[in-house]
């Protein structure tokens, strides 16, 4: 469900043990994430769209323009 923010993290060449650190959840939980297992709460986007420098909508797939509105 959330294959962007799969891309964006192997883009980075970091693991899901590492997200999880960069996000204070353990690796298992940001796997879930992931695979769209569980969602992902507004805070946990907003730090991961700020992370990957994209909007929240890319993340979520409502536009294909990952450039922020700031």
């Amino acid at each position: 469900m959330y294959r962007r923010i799969r891309d964006l993290r192997e883009d980075k060449d970091l693991t899901q043990a590492q997200m999880g650190k960069i996000l204070s959840c353990s690796q298992r939980v940001y796997s879930n994430y992931e695979r769209g297992d569980i969602d992902i709460p507004t805070a946990v986007l907003i730090k991961l769209a700020d992370f990957h420098d994209v909007s929240v909508d890319y993340l979520l797939n409502r536009t294909d323009n990952p450039k922020t509105a700031r």
